[in-house]
């Protein structure tokens, strides 16, 4: 039972005492416990009149309060009342020292306390100060050995206050470390990724490249329209060729982010819609005005759903007409990307192949489009093909979801 009494009044005096707040309920303990000590003993040690001796003994033991708050004050505090009570009241027969015992103890700590979390400057003036009131006040020659132990004490409070102060800077340079350490895997993971996609992807695109600008040589009565096939291939290769190596480059740097690397935006649209036809897709584009009515974010972010809408529409929808259209408009960028039910050699439509291929390209699409504030709808039309529709903020605009379709201005491009 003894035990779990004890217990019991543990678990109640910490729900009693804040976290934290230990130290100051330990500060306003022990100084009531030194004053109820300084005032009962005050009439043994100075002649004080009995009405003022609460005031004496608490101008000895209550700057105790301020140890941990404020100890250069608590000190001056302090210091003060020792100048003013050996003048003020005599000590009494058989007691030589100017000061009570308590209020010794408290001097001492506030000394402490002031070497130990105050500036230097303040130090040094606390330590010069209290030596000379020692040897202006102590009896004798007692003086000389009190200013040597208040210098002890002072040493011992830097001293303890640089172990602190190096340990803490130890701690934060084994954080650093740790982190660059974190930072240099990340690195090194990086740089296999680079050149495992140099070695599997870059090296077959550089292939494609030679071999579709050497194939009219290589090949004997290449026509000129294959010539000219072979010059797209070659063109298409050489720009992804670019971008990867963009982004190899970005893998293996050190600080750089994605958003660093030369990538393409708006203005590069109409290029791989150009690309594009020449590779052989039926396809028609309308753009109204200019491209510079978006961020370069949001101007990657579309030329990246234009070119996701391109390549899904001719691996899964092979011969079908694909539509472009685009808007640029001050607050809102439209975007449709449409194809029709494909139609084999037999005259019967070829599924458009997106359901059940457990890809990624329409999310990444959506993601691209959520990330610059915007949003984008795929689906399968009624007619059997399937659209892209996105909805893109301009320079400074959200884009909400219920915003009007796309105007259409004439006969396609």
């Amino acid at each position: 039972m003894g035990i779990f009494s004890r217990t019991e009044k543990a678990t109640r005096f910490r729900r009693l005492v804040p976290p934290g707040r230990g130290v100051d309920v330990t500060i306003l303990a022990v100084t009531a416990i030194l004053y109820s000590i300084a005032w009962p003993t005050l009439h043994v040690t100075h002649d004080v009149p009995v009405p003022i001796m609460p005031i004496v003994s608490a101008l000895a033991v209550f700057p105790f309060v301020l140890v941990r708050a404020n100890p250069a004050l608590g000190w001056a505090v302090s210091a003060g009342s020792a100048v003013v009570i050996p003048v003020a009241f005599d000590h009494l027969p058989g007691y030589d020292f100017p000061w009570q015992v308590t209020h010794l103890l408290v001097l001492l700590a506030l000394v402490l306390s002031v070497s130990l979390r105050c500036a230097l400057p303040v130090v040094a003036v606390t330590w010069v100060a209290t030596v000379l009131l020692f040897l202006g006040y102590a009896p004798g020659n007692d003086g000389i050995g009190w200013g040597v132990g208040l210098t002890a004490i002072v040493v011992f409070g830097l001293l303890i206050r640089w172990l602190v102060l190096s340990r803490r800077q130890l701690a934060k340079q084994e954080e650093v470390s740790e982190l660059e350490r974190a930072r240099r895997t990340i690195l090194e993971e990086k740089a296999k990724i680079a050149r495992d996609l140099h070695d599997v992807v870059a090296h077959h695109m550089s292939l494609v490249v030679v071999q579709a600008q050497s194939a009219p040589y290589r090949v004997d009565d290449v026509s000129p329209s294959a010539a000219a096939e072979f010059e797209s291939i070659g063109a298409t290769a050489r720009e992804a060729l670019n971008e990867i190596r963009g982004m190899l480059g970005v893998l293996r740097s050190d600080g750089v982010v994605a958003e660093d690397a030369p990538a393409p935006g708006a203005g590069d649209i109409t290029t791989l819609l150009e690309n594009t036809q020449r590779a052989g897709v039926r396809l028609s584009w309308q753009i109204l005005g200019g491209a510079d009515a978006v961020s370069a974010t949001t101007g990657l972010a579309l030329y990246r759903i234009v070119q996701e809408s391109l390549s899904n529409a001719s691996r899964h929808a092979p011969g079908s007409e694909v539509r472009v259209r685009l808007h640029y408009a001050p607050d809102v960028t439209y975007l449709e990307v449409i194809n029709d039910r494909a139609v084999d050699s037999n005259g019967a439509g070829a599924s458009d192949g997106r359901s059940g291929t457990g890809g990624h390209g329409i999310t990444g699409m959506r993601d691209r489009a959520v990330g610059v504030s915007g949003w984008l709808d795929a689906r399968p039309r009624s007619d059997g093909g399937f659209e892209v529709i996105a909805r893109l903020p301009g320079k400074s605009e959200t884009v909400p979801r219920g915003a009007s379709a796309l105007p259409v201005t004439g006969p396609a491009a």
